[in-house]
């Protein structure tokens, strides 16, 4: 778990944070062009409920955003996250091959794979979490 002070931790929290700006940017960017806008396109793919997935969706991604900066509640965020990620790449990524200039996976599995480390390894140095648990430790 470490102590929130080894290279190691240091480098979690850095992946943590552009990880979590990356989400809050996208997440930002589906609120403020509309639930009805991204819904259209959930439906589009054919997702179930979609303006409640949109709602889900936007919301995940935004309010993630800001708690992966923070280093709050980061296992349960990035494994919110990781979900999204899974759906998208087999929603969206798959069927255009590798290449991000293509819209395919390379993107979102960079981000699937980062989630999952969050997910394993917590909220790393200057996190909430790691504060707290320091602070419960003490």
């Amino acid at each position: 778990m470490g102590n929130g002070s080894t290279p190691k931790s240091w480098g979690i929290a850095l992946l943590r944070v552009v990880v979590g700006v990356t989400f809050l940017m996208h997440g930002g960017q589906k609120l403020f062009m509309g639930f009805h806008n991204v819904a259209g396109f959930l439906g589009s793919l054919g997702i179930p409920l979609p303006t409640l997935a949109a709602i889900v969706l936007t919301l995940v991604e935004f309010v993630g955003g800001i708690a992966l900066i923070l280093g709050l509640l980061t296992r349960y965020v990035a494994a919110l996250l990781t979900v999204d990620m899974v759906v998208a790449l087999i929603r969206v990524h798959a069927k255009n091959g590798f290449f991000a200039s293509t819209g395919g996976v390379e993107f979102p599995l960079l981000l699937l794979v980062s989630n999952i480390n969050l997910m394993l390894a917590g909220a790393g140095a200057l996190g909430i979490d790691t504060l707290r648990r320091k602070k419960t430790e003490s």
